[in-house]
């Protein structure tokens, strides 16, 4: 299956939209938790990141 450029702009595009629910409904909230997320050592950090990764794989070769 090739990817066409018009599929990686929707992805984009929807994925902007799900980040700027939170900062546009309660933005308060937003705020607080990105102020703790600044805490977070690196080792943290990474965990957040490789767990983000891993799911959004999973998430792809369910949908697939």
């Amino acid at each position: 299956m090739i990817v066409t450029a018009s599929t990686l702009l929707l992805a984009f595009a929807l994925m902007l939209v799900i980040e700027g629910l939170l900062p546009f409904l309660a933005p308060r909230v937003w705020r607080e938790t990105f102020r703790r997320v600044t805490e977070f050592t690196d080792g943290q950090l990474r965990f957040i990141g490789l767990s983000s990764l891993l799911t959004g794989l999973i998430l792809m070769m369910v949908v697939k």
